[in-house]
């Protein structure tokens, strides 16, 4: 079957498999990534009712051994798409529905970025199946692959990209070169400068053109990802020579000429837009002269290296060389005893001011009295939160996903289904536990607090008054809590089509989702403990003995866990409460990431540092983000070199 043609036909070429299964190869920067999305939009353009959807799936987050192909393919369409977590007929979701029937057609990209040792058992998932896809990869990890498996991708056909020639780049080059005007020269020269930039540097390659083993630059410009590397630093620059290039002195070796090419790359992205701002600013009069302007950290090149170097290097620690940039794992990145001691502190603030502000409001308590009792039932739920927080990371239940559902009143007839029955169980169990711990706190704090204030004598009695309150405290908070939280599976109900599956939408869903909560989970968990109270004492003191429990108090006391158990929940156990303390508040503290992240992220996406891919960004390439977390690496090594460790 001849494969051959150009970009414009890899759709064409696709459907003329009968397998429908297809490997694209290519090196590093070849453009494969580039190649798939054409692929997906060319065969949409030409598709009729009865072909599949193309689907691009970033293949370098697939772990065969631990998720069979099939699930993983689900659980990246829901992340990506969240209306189709839906429940199909037969009780599954959407998604699922949708690859059980064949109606999904993978793009597999990145079968290169699969961790070294999961290739050989990736390539024998695949072969497990007949399932129609495409996928690229380098040629050299594939070819060890298939080493490995003693067998290729059966029943596909192969196409492999060729490297640019050097006609390519005399055809495309000197059309990206910017112009400069009057003045604006180094120096102030005057003219203009347009392609003629780079005339010096094919001039060069045209003399030496069959000798490329003496110019490194002719081997490096032979792939898109080179080349627009090389666009940016001196195409799109008014101060930078593109025939230092030739330089075989300064650059004798294609590793040489790339490291510059990368090194120069957000630099040049982010100088050349400061530049842009500022002639915008001269431009606009003497009378702004003395207006302030305002200074947009996000613009400086080297903060913003060492930003995006400290992401790169957080993507490297992960349990594999990662590239799926989600806003949910950046939190990840910090140590686990710092993420706890966070989760601590929050939650401790949460029940503290809690008791405060309800006490000074409500209960007619000395001003010292109160402090006590609220700093000390903080510290037990800071505690309680933070042993519980660290022994689910223990357990590793710790990396919380995003929250794909919203709450709402499903309406009569509709029913509840079969989900939500089994959320509850799920759930009432785990909080149940939690519950328990904060009220085994509660009942301390208060013992604590009277013989603080009222120096009431630790004798036989009190401390069996302590056990005993504690117990009925755990249980009171325990039931009331693991029913409130069971019962929010009743109200929750998948995201509709229009949802945005961007980091920035995904993000904005998960806010409002958590606001959402944390409204119904106040009253709720009042509710919830002042009533359970009446139970729980009713069952209890027919064993232990006389238990006062008025409704006042009860009230009180669920008010104080209501407010500051839904906000330490929404802190300490949400995707997004997560993200805010560790990465809108902590690492902006310690200078790894800026304060308005979200913005710098998607200012990084929109320079072209970063991509989208559904739900998480990546970086423009594999190559860039290993150098920016080498880079990273290397400049904390110096700082510290006993002390560091981090892989290449």
């Amino acid at each position: 079957m001849d494969l051959a043609g150009d970009v414009r036909s890899v759709a064409e070429v696709y459907r003329r498999i009968r397998s429908g299964r297809l490997v694209i190869l290519g090196r590093a920067g070849s453009g494969k990534s580039i190649l798939t999305i054409r692929f997906v939009l060319d065969y949409l353009e030409d598709a009729d009712l009865a072909d599949k959807v193309p689907v691009i799936f970033s293949l370098g987050s697939w772990d065969p051994t631990a998720i069979a192909l099939r699930d993983w393919l689900v659980d990246r369409l829901v992340r990506d798409h969240p209306h189709l977590a839906r429940r199909a007929p037969d009780g599954g979701p959407l998604a699922a529905a949708l690859v059980d029937a064949g109606l999904v057609l993978p793009v597999l990209d990145g079968f290169d970025e699969v961790a070294e040792g999961l290739r050989q058992a990736s390539l024998e998932a695949l072969n497990a199946t007949s399932l129609p896809l495409v996928l690229t990869s380098r040629r050299a990890e594939f070819a060890e692959a298939v080493r490995a498996a003693g067998t290729p991708l059966v029943w596909a056909a192969g196409i492999e990209l060729t490297d640019l020639a050097l006609d390519d780049l005399v055809a495309y080059l000197p059309r990206t070169a910017r112009p400069i005007v009057r003045g604006e020269g180094v120096g102030g020269d005057e003219g203009v400068r347009g392609g003629a930039v780079w005339e010096p540097v094919l001039d060069g390659l045209r003399d030496r053109e069959g000798r490329a083993a003496d110019v490194p630059l002719a081997r490096v410009l032979n792939t898109p990802l080179m080349i627009v590397l090389a666009r940016t630093l001196y195409s799109e620059g008014a101060d930078r020579d593109p025939v230092e290039l030739l330089d075989t002195e300064r650059f004798p070796d294609e590793k040489s000429l790339e490291e510059h090419l990368l090194a120069g790359f957000v630099p040049t992205v982010y100088r050349g837009h400061a530049a842009e701002l500022t002639a915008a600013d001269q431009r606009r009069g003497e009378r702004n002269r003395d207006r302030p302007r305002p200074r947009d950290g996000n613009r400086d090149p080297e903060r913003a290296e060492r930003w995006l170097g400290y992401l790169a290097h957080h993507l490297a620690r992960l349990d594999r060389d990662q590239q799926d940039l989600a806003w949910w794992r950046i939190g990840g990145s910090v140590r686990l005893s710092t993420r706890v001691a966070a989760v601590g502190l929050a939650s401790a603030l949460s029940v503290a001011v809690s008791e405060w502000l309800i006490a000074l409001l409500v209960i007619p308590m000395a001003f010292g009295e109160t402090l006590l009792l609220g700093s000390l039932m903080g510290v037990c739920a800071g505690l309680s939160f933070g042993c519980v927080y660290g022994i689910m990371a223990a357990v590793g239940a710790g990396a919380f996903e995003p929250s794909y559902v919203r709450l709402r009143l499903h309406r009569r007839g509709q029913g509840v289904g079969r989900r939500p029955v089994r959320v509850f169980t799920t759930r009432f169990g785990t909080v149940l536990l939690g519950g328990f711990v904060m009220g085994v706190g509660c009942a301390s704090s208060l013992a604590l607090q009277r013989r603080l204030s009222y120096g009431i004598p630790l004798n036989e009695r009190v401390i069996e008054g302590t056990l005993i309150n504690m117990l009925a405290f755990g249980l009171i908070f325990g039931a009331g809590a693991g029913l409130v939280f069971g019962l929010l599976a009743v109200l929750e109900a998948p995201l509709d089509v229009a949802s945005a599956a961007t980091p920035a939408g995904l993000l904005a869903w998960n806010r409002t989702t958590v606001g959402r909560q944390v409204l119904v989970l106040v009253p709720a968990l009042t509710l919830a403990i002042a009533l359970d109270g009446y139970l729980v004492t009713g069952l209890l003191q027919e064993f232990l003995g006389p238990m006062n429990w008025e409704l006042a108090d009860g009230l009180l006391i669920g008010a104080v866990g209501g407010v500051g158990g839904a906000l330490s929940y929404a802190f300490s156990f949400t995707a997004w409460g997560q993200w805010v303390i560790l990465s809108r508040v902590w690492l902006p503290l310690t200078g790894k990431l800026p304060w308005d992240t979200v913005a710098f992220l998607d200012d990084a996406y929109h320079r072209g540092v970063l991509r989208q891919t559904g739900a998480v960004y990546q970086f423009r390439h594999i190559r860039l983000q290993h150098h920016l977390g080498r880079s990273y690496r290397e400049r904390q090594a110096r700082y510290a070199p006993a002390g560091f460790t981090g892989r290449n």
